[in-house]
């Protein structure tokens, strides 16, 4: 490593240094091709964002192996699948998740406030989305009018909020 330092500089060694320290010994990669691309990605049980984040130019970094993946979408049956993750290689998950039955009003809303756009909700402990989807007056979650537990929890672990709300029609809530 003294030798390349020298050869190339130091803000050349940076670089190359932080690289290597960020790649894992036997990384593996996965990349998803859902529709919709509002689905939630989970892998081995764990929220990992949704997954039009990981189509084209970026891809889940994950160890080598054998995961189980999951896709989830409040408006279409989940799918889940096994996959094998090779050192080194990108795998693709592709799949258009079938549409469920449109939900009955009448309806409330729900807004979420919350930092991290990339955070987990789940109303009655199912996946629902990511807090940048609820977070504005343009955007919100909109559910029947009843009784819930809404449940935010960050993407890189941390504070999870839960708070138990009571919707009602034509009404909104906000969840922080």
């Amino acid at each position: 490593m003294n030798r390349l330092c020298r050869t190339f500089g130091i803000s050349t060694m940076l670089l190359v240094c932080g690289t290597l320290a960020g790649q894992q010994k036997d990384a593996a990669y996965l990349k998803t091709k859902v529709d919709p691309g509002r689905a939630g990605v989970f892998v081995d049980g764990k929220y990992v964002g949704p997954a039009r984040n990981f189509g084209m130019a970026r891809k889940y970094s994950l160890p080598a192996g054998q995961h189980q993946i999951k896709l989830v979408d409040p408006r279409y049956e989940e799918f889940s699948t096994t996959v094998e993750l090779k050192t080194g290689k990108t795998t693709d998950v592709s799949q258009s998740l079938k549409a469920l039955a449109p939900a009955k009003g009448p309806f409330g809303m729900i807004h979420t406030a919350y930092p991290d756009k990339f955070a987990a909700v789940y109303v009655n402990d199912r996946f629902y989305g990511h807090a940048g989807e609820f977070n504005n007056s343009m955007q919100a979650l909109l559910l029947p009018a009843g009784e819930y537990t809404v449940r935010i929890e960050p993407v890189s672990g941390g504070n999870p909020v839960s708070q138990t709300i009571k919707l009602e029609a034509g009404k909104t809530v906000v969840v922080k």
